[in-house]
């Protein structure tokens, strides 16, 4: 994932990083804003942009003026400043790849969104994540200090146990954005997404904004997820909302449908690699404890998933066909590596042969011809002679109903 300088308007280099699909094979552009005070590297951020890249796109998150590692005072930005940064990003962003479509943003980046959109032509999707209603919204996090600004022209704050200075001017420009006019001008496809107990953004704020949009636009409650989205599953699952939802509003085309698999992947993302498998697109990794990231099945899960997934498929259609009692099929395959000198008929005595055993679950009424039929079904799998060595016979299998385990052979690689 490389590091991304810029430089804004006012000349002070702001940092970034750009999430690409595995391959580097993506199909639109994103910009993301992270929350007030917050960075780029917040967990939610980087779980959210690394979902829509594994969906396909080129997303690009930066530290705005004054925060992480981007040059700048704190003390000198505004709501303002910050859009004057977002539009900065997007330039960058098509310059180097292409202006971005889809904007999402945290808190009050997500406000932040809502306000740079009217400058993005190329925009088609805007989605906000926790966001107020308008920027002076933030000013209730420091409630207690702002007639001392305002008295002194500035004052140090306590937010999210950091010290920030906030002048007399930030708050003036945050009361300045009439946002329920630019909400009504957006003219772009719109998600909010929002969590009830939020205790920092009150739901209010979801439909506030919600009421000022115009259609086409959506709402998704966030049950009980927090602020900050700190659960992985409650950011996973933001990310992989947006991927959805962003591809009908993009009217992304269809990766043409074809017979063969196309498997890329970059050096630099060490075992990570993108698998174009005709119109869809999956992921490959190794666990950490063999140096990956664990962000997607290994090769030896995908194969054990090839088995079972065919061997599903074929006893289903087959007990459709016949009009079996059956209700469901499930089938548990087992992966595991075996040293070559366990095995008399092998050619060479160093190594190793895998072994793929599969426990497959019939529920459903089946006298017992019908559950020695399917047993012979499971076998004529279509993907299950890829995994018996040639001149070997076929795995034997052993049979069992209303919800035992029915055994299947292991099949040699």
């Amino acid at each position: 994932m490389p590091k991304i300088q810029f430089r804004n308007r006012n000349g002070q280099l702001l940092v970034g990083n750009l999430e690409l699909p595995a391959g580097g094979d993506w199909q639109a552009t994103a910009l993301f804003a992270h929350c007030f005070t917050c960075t780029r590297n917040i967990k939610a951020a980087r779980n959210i942009t690394r979902a829509l890249a594994r969906a396909g796109f080129a997303v690009f998150r930066f530290d705005f003026t004054g925060l992480g590692e981007s040059e700048g005072d704190f003390a000198d930005t505004s709501f303002s400043s910050n859009l004057d940064d977002l539009e900065d990003a997007a330039r960058w962003l098509e310059q180097e790849l292409a202006a971005p479509q889809l904007l999402v943003g945290h808190s009050l980046g997500g406000t932040a969104i809502l306000a740079v959109t009217e400058r993005l032509a190329s925009v088609r999707a805007v989605a906000t994540i926790g966001s107020p209603a308008h920027p002076e919204h933030v000013l209730k996090q420091f409630d207690d200090h702002v007639e001392t600004i305002e008295q002194q022209g500035s004052a140090e704050v306590q937010l999210a146990g950091r010290p920030f200075r906030i002048r007399k001017d930030f708050i003036e420009d945050a009361r300045s954005h009439p946002m329920s006019e630019r909400m009504r001008k957006l003219r772009r496809a719109l998600l909010i997404l929002h969590s009830p107990v939020d205790n920092i953004v009150s739901i209010d704020n979801a439909q506030a904004i919600y009421e000022a949009a115009l259609h086409p636009k959506s709402f998704i409650s966030l049950d009980d997820a927090d602020h900050l989205l700190s659960n992985d599953s409650d950011s996973n699952y933001v990310g992989d909302v947006l991927s959805s939802w962003a591809h009908r509003f993009l009217h992304l085309e269809a990766r043409a449908a074809v017979d063969s698999a196309r498997i890329r992947g970059r050096t630099d993302d060490q075992f990570l690699c993108s698998m174009q498998l005709g119109s869809h697109t999956l992921i490959a990794d190794e666990p950490e404890s063999m140096g990956g990231r664990n962000l997607g099945p290994d090769p030896y899960q995908q194969l054990a998933g090839s088995l079972g997934a065919c061997t599903v498929m074929t006893l289903n259609m087959y007990a459709r066909h016949k009009g079996l009692a059956v209700d469901r099929v499930s089938c548990d395959v087992s992966h595991q590596r075996m040293h070559a000198k366990d095995c008399a008929d092998c050619d060479s005595d160093t190594g190793y042969i895998s072994e793929l055993s599969r426990s497959i679950t019939i529920e459903g009424e089946l006298d017992e011809a019908e559950r020695q039929r399917m047993l012979e079904i499971a076998d004529r799998c279509p993907v299950h002679p890829f995994f018996a060595e040639p001149g070997h016979e076929q795995p034997s299998s052993s049979a069992a109903q209303h919800g035992a385990p029915l055994h299947a052979g292991a099949a040699e690689l």
